[in-house]
């Protein structure tokens, strides 16, 4: 009979890491606390994990798509996990919107700073 070691948590393996190889593996680290959130998540989501069967199920996990970012402790290779959601169920959820989260904000402030210099350069108001 063969003898199945188990298989260290997330946290376990984060703690081992960091505590091998200092900061310097913060990168690592988190893209590991990351993919594992993402997996969970997606477990709550379809209402049953990994292979579990279930009434209440969602849909099916589909894979995963790969994802590069870049963060501020280095670069992250995300596996952004896949839904296949059952007929008349919800959509699937975008765990991962943008790399550049402050890009939508810088674009909507600049829209409203130049819709407000359009509005200053009237020299009479509007009747």
């Amino acid at each position: 009979m063969a003898h199945h070691e188990e298989q260290p948590t997330a946290i376990e393996s984060v703690l081992e890491l960091l505590s091998e190889h200092g900061l310097g593996a913060m990168a690592k680290a988190m893209q590991t606390l990351l993919n594992e959130a993402m997996k969970l998540e997606r477990s709550e989501f379809l209402r049953a994990s990994p292979g579990e069967r279930t009434d209440e199920r969602a849909g099916h996990a589909n894979g995963f798509k790969d994802k590069a970012m870049r963060t501020r402790v280095g670069p992250l290779a995300l596996r952004v996990p896949q839904v296949r959601p059952l007929p008349g169920g919800a959509p699937q959820r975008n765990w991962i919107r943008s790399s550049r989260p402050g890009a939508s904000g810088r674009s909507a402030v600049a829209h409203t700073s130049c819709s407000t210099l359009a509005t200053r350069r009237s020299a009479t108001p509007a009747r």
